[in-house]
């Protein structure tokens, strides 16, 4: 086999190789996740964990944050390779000449100034490596390492900020369920109260004034009951948006689990925003010693192999070259050294960050602690409230009805059941809400198995 067939065939071979390289695709399936018929608090929270567009947002910029990994790491670890193929005519009296000693077809009958035209298939491989460059492919593989640890922390933050929405407005719903019924219970005690007011009227025992006491307490019932029935259709709406969902029905589960309050303070290291700004603080670190080995040397090594092919002369030739080059900047106008004193700043502005932020949530965590305090205090206090509040109502509608009190009593009654009830609802789903913020606060799931079954997803 000649050379130039043999140089020809394997270049076949290599670019056909190439390019079914280059056409290879991967293609993600999406999960089609289906709604449950009857929420539970923490069925909703992994639900939304993988529903969410915050959730899937915080994934591709992990992904991002990898790729951004493999490329920094190609730069330090693995040698560059090129493959370029071109042809062209030209009679132009330097490049002719060259192509005539490049395809091996020189003879001494050559007139140097006019060799005439040329044409070059020319086809080259050329393989390159940094050895040394100041330490900045290192610097660039740690920062990308550091990007991608605050990627993770990202998505963590998400879910814990997101977990907690979820639950509150898990609990915001049960609350406006609470209220409606509240307001409902008060519709119907007035309206029988109404109908026993009726029957004193036209016995003659009572007042006209009175009655209509009772029937602008129904209006104002009946409004307030109202505006439950729309607290609660859009809590609702609130609860799906959150779950990732345009619209659907929501039904829920009055006795859910409960979420218990964690103890210990150290999970307050674990928090994700410490960690995702603490990573930034890695990088940006990084990216001052990056900065920094721009005023170093670099040093690389080189080699490469070429074939050309001419038709015009019919001849064939290949070549190579090897070697290593030190290059030095010695000076740049000051440029290096203003990129150094940038980096110095953005770091020791991510370092003050970071001690702000460790007040933030120090604060943060004092705040859930004392608003949990409050919340079982509240409970307590409202539960009694409601057992008092029960007995004087039915004491007040049994005395009514033997004409013992006036309406306007047994209304005021009434409109302190309701309000004593709102306020139990209220009690205890804040009870509920500021235990699932202590837990976020102290950098903990809503829900202990949270974490492992969005790592399932996420494999």
């Amino acid at each position: 086999m000649s050379l130039k067939s043999y140089g020809l065939n394997r270049l076949f071979w290599v670019l056909l190789l190439l390019f079914t390289c280059c056409s290879l695709s991967v293609s993600a399936l999406s999960e089609t996740l289906e709604p449950p018929a009857i929420w539970t608090s923490r069925e909703a929270v992994i639900f939304g964990l993988k529903n969410s567009p915050d959730s899937r947002i915080a994934l591709q910029r992990i992904a991002s944050a990898r790729a951004s990994q493999a490329e920094a790491e190609a730069l330090l670890k693995h040698p560059h390779l090129d493959l370029s193929a071109s042809y062209g005519q030209t009679n132009n009296p330097m490049y002719s000449f060259g192509n005539i000693l490049n395809q091996g077809v020189f003879s001494n009958d050559i007139d140097f100034n006019d060799p005439g035209r040329t044409d070059d298939l020319n086809l080259k491989a050329e393989l390159s490596y940094r050895f040394y460059n100041g330490g900045r492919d290192q610097a660039l593989v740690d920062s990308a390492d550091s990007g991608y640890q605050a990627s993770q922390a990202g998505l963590k933050e998400v879910e814990h900020q997101l977990g907690f929405e979820i639950v509150k407005a898990f609990q915001r719903i049960i609350q406006a369920q609470d209220q409606l019924e509240a307001r409902q219970a008060e519709l119907q005690a007035i309206d029988s109260s109404l109908q026993v007011a009726k029957a004193r009227f036209e016995a003659g025992d009572l007042l006209k004034t009175e009655l209509l006491n009772f029937e602008v307490q129904k209006a104002r019932t009946s409004e307030n009951l109202i505006i439950a029935q729309h607290q609660k259709a859009l809590s609702e709406k609130v609860f799906l948006n959150l779950l990732g969902l345009e619209s659907g029905t929501v039904a829920i589960a009055l006795e859910d689990e409960n979420l218990l309050p964690p103890l210990d303070r150290q999970a307050i290291q674990e928090r994700p925003e410490l960690i995702k700004l603490s990573a930034a603080l890695s990088a940006a670190e990084s990216e001052l010693r990056r900065a920094k080995g721009a005023n170093l040397p670099t040093f690389d090594g080189f080699a490469s192999y070429q074939y050309d092919y001419g038709w015009v002369n019919d001849g064939s030739g290949d070549s190579w070259i090897a070697g290593v080059k030190l290059n030095y900047n010695l000076w740049d106008g000051r440029k290096d050294d203003a990129e150094v004193l940038r980096k110095q700043a953005e770091y020791q502005a991510l370092a003050e960050q970071l001690e702000k932020l460790k007040l933030a949530i120090t604060l943060d965590v004092e705040k859930a602690e004392l608003n949990y305090q409050q919340a079982i205090e509240r409970r307590t206090v409202t539960d009694k409230m409601v057992e008092v509040a029960q007995e004087s109502a039915q004491l007040s509608r049994e005395r009514f009805k033997e004409g013992v009190i006036l309406s306007s009593d047994v209304l005021d009654t009434e409109v302190r059941l309701t309000d004593t009830l709102v306020r139990q609802s209220a009690a205890r789903v804040n009870h509920r809400i500021a235990t699932a913020d202590l837990r976020r606060a102290l950098g903990y799931q809503q829900y202990q198995a949270t974490t492992e079954e969005l790592l399932e997803r996420q494999q």
